[in-house]
């Protein structure tokens, strides 16, 4: 259920954005002084490594993320915690939500920038997106489940 509402929130929130917003028509839109939504398409992986509007990358990048997504549902299917297991849909929600665009549209669809300026000189993060937040927030949960979780019982 967790995968689910992530992809389906993921997936709504980006569709509002490009079609109801039109962000892409608007530009940048500052939400507050330290937070914009900006209109980017991510080709590549995570923080925008490995760059590539190849076909046979952007098929590769999708077979990997779609070996991870079964792989993680096998690991959900086996897990012993509730955290665990709500982290792992998490995650798995997430590398939904970022296949189906690259699928739909051929890069990932980001659009949440956070920023400071300091001295006069302003500090971009990367661009990202629901389902990047899902995504974090999952390993997050999933580092904290496997070091200071419920230790696992011990076998007779």
């Amino acid at each position: 259920m967790v995968a689910v509402a992530t992809l389906v929130i993921d997936q709504a929130s980006k569709l509002w954005l490009l079609y109801v917003f039109d962000l892409a028509n608007r530009g940048a839109v500052r939400v507050t002084p330290f937070f914009d939504l900006v209109l980017a398409w991510n080709i590549g992986i995570s923080f925008g490594w490995f760059q590539s509007d190849n076909q046979f990358a952007q098929l590769a990048l999708m077979a990997i993320k779609a070996i991870a997504v079964i792989v993680l549902g096998i690991w959900m299917a086996r897990s012993s915690t509730r955290l665990a297991t709500v982290a792992l849909g998490l995650i798995i929600g997430g590398a939904a939500g970022n296949g189906i665009d690259r699928f739909v549209h051929g890069a990932v669809v980001d659009f949440a920038l956070f920023h400071i300026e300091i001295g006069g000189k302003t500090f971009n993060w990367y661009v990202f997106n629901l389902a990047d937040v899902a995504i974090v927030a999952g390993v997050a949960a999933l580092l904290y489940d496997s070091f200071l979780g419920v230790p696992a019982a011990k076998a007779p």
